[in-house]
């Protein structure tokens, strides 16, 4: 699976933004899908995940209530809409792919065999 993210960009305190992930699936039938983020120096850190069977979504505890995961099946894209924006979430956001209709853990990096290259958001006060 490929995974390419776009929509990373500068912005300031309090704005929103929306990221999206393109997947191109091959041999995949169904795909859940998350996204990571690691800024400069931290841990890579789990932001949230969408199931590829039900749409079932969890979130990290930093960005729940702000960020929304969707996602469009007829695309094979996936959505992150970010609120309420903190120089906290800067970071290079990273989409991961895992064949299989639910992941049985989603906030482990380790359960996502593909990935993409990341796009940055930079948030300013």
């Amino acid at each position: 699976v490929h995974l390419e993210e776009s929509g990373g960009r500068s912005l300031k305190t309090g704005d929103s933004l929306r990221l999206s992930c393109a997947a191109s699936l091959g041999t995949c039938f169904v795909l859940s899908m998350a996204w990571f983020r690691q800024a400069p120096g931290k841990e890579r850190e789990f932001v949230g995940a969408i199931s590829g069977v039900g749409g079932r979504t969890t979130y990290g505890e930093s960005v729940r209530g702000r960020f929304t995961i969707s996602r469009d099946n007829a695309k094979s894209t996936m959505y992150l809409q970010m609120n309420r924006l903190q120089v906290e979430d800067t970071a290079v956001y990273i989409c991961a792919g895992d064949c299989r209709a639910l992941t049985p853990r989603p906030d482990d990096p380790n359960e996502y065999p593909d990935w993409g290259q990341g796009t940055q958001v930079i948030v300013s006060s």
